[in-house]
């Protein structure tokens, strides 16, 4: 199953992940009263602890999943994994930027933490136009709002920039 896609993963090498347990499919999104997301902590520790290994597994994820609780979770599991400093992150962001263009404010402020961890040169026109886009188009009913962590990505790739 995940051999089929991740052939193509820059550092793909036969994982072991079993994947019999943990399909990425636990993730509660927010919702009125809660701004925040639920996840089944075991799961994602389990990929976490994976590292390196587990990438290709998430870019199977990234490539095949249109359900956006599990795409959440995935980028959830980046995200812990960018704070861990797992190797072979930012490789991954073509799977992430399947998502750039993407109005759902859960998987915006997710893509927008693991480009501030990442800093992928790539990433930083996204996230402007991510920002632009929840500028002109408003969300209404929000539970939360992502600009905060999208606006934090990209004053991050700027003061980064300075600092150099």
């Amino acid at each position: 199953m995940i051999n089929s896609v991740c052939h193509s993963y820059p550092y793909y090498n036969s994982t072991n992940i079993d994947r019999s347990h943990y399909n990425l499919t636990s993730c509660l999104l927010p919702e009125a009263g809660r701004n925040f997301c639920i996840f089944d902590k075991e799961e994602v520790d389990y990929f976490v602890k994976q590292g390196e290994k587990a990438l290709p597994v998430l870019a199977d994820v990234l490539v095949r999943s249109n359900n956006e609780p599990q795409i959440v979770e995935t980028l959830h599991v980046a995200n812990k994994m960018a704070d861990n400093g797992v190797k072979g992150l930012d490789k991954l962001y073509p799977y992430f930027a399947r998502f750039n263009n993407t109005t759902s404010p859960n998987i915006q402020t997710y893509l927008a933490g693991i480009y501030r961890k990442t800093q992928v040169p790539d990433a930083f026109g996204p996230l402007v136009q991510m920002l632009i886009q929840n500028s002109m188009y408003p969300q209404q009913n929000k539970i939360f709002d992502p600009n905060e962590e999208i606006g934090g990505a990209i004053l991050s790739y700027m003061s980064d920039r300075f600092r150099k």
